[in-house]
């Protein structure tokens, strides 16, 4: 599970990612108030990413954010890094015990799956998999 903090991150990277071709910038309120997050909060978050590099910000009266890099370069992995500061940290009090060593080895598994998703799944795998949903949703009302 992501924390909230990447949470949000994410959904708004995906958000000003749509804007990347056309060259637009996104403002950080407008993101706040389409997807119901804290502003001050998403903020940080975007000040975040900016800082690790993900982001830069346009200033003045039509100002807002911009990705660096087209969504296809920019990873989820690159997002969780930056936001989360990298690795978990393993249990101090690993117990050298067969079943704890299953369990150790099962989560090394997991971690290893979790990893090799992130680093597959780009913005642009996120945008397009979220454009689909919206045009599901569309065709439901209809």
């Amino acid at each position: 599970a992501f924390s909230a903090k990447t949470e949000y991150g994410l959904v708004a990277l995906i958000e000003i990612a749509a804007k990347f071709e056309s060259g637009g910038v996104t403002q950080g309120a407008e993101i706040a108030a389409r997807q119901t997050i804290p502003d001050r909060y998403l903020e940080q978050v975007l000040t975040s990413l900016r800082r690790g590099g993900l982001l830069q910000s346009i200033r003045g009266p039509k100002g807002g954010y911009q990705l660096t890099r087209p969504p296809a370069e920019i990873t989820v992995t690159e997002v969780v890094a930056c936001l989360e500061g990298g690795h978990r940290t393993p249990s101090e009090a690993r117990r050298q015990t067969p079943e704890f060593e299953v369990l150790q080895e099962l989560d090394q598994q997991l971690e290893a799956t979790r990893v090799s998703l992130l680093q597959a799944t780009t913005l642009e795998t996120l945008m397009t998999q979220r454009d689909h949903k919206a045009r599901e949703t569309a065709m439901y009302f209809i």
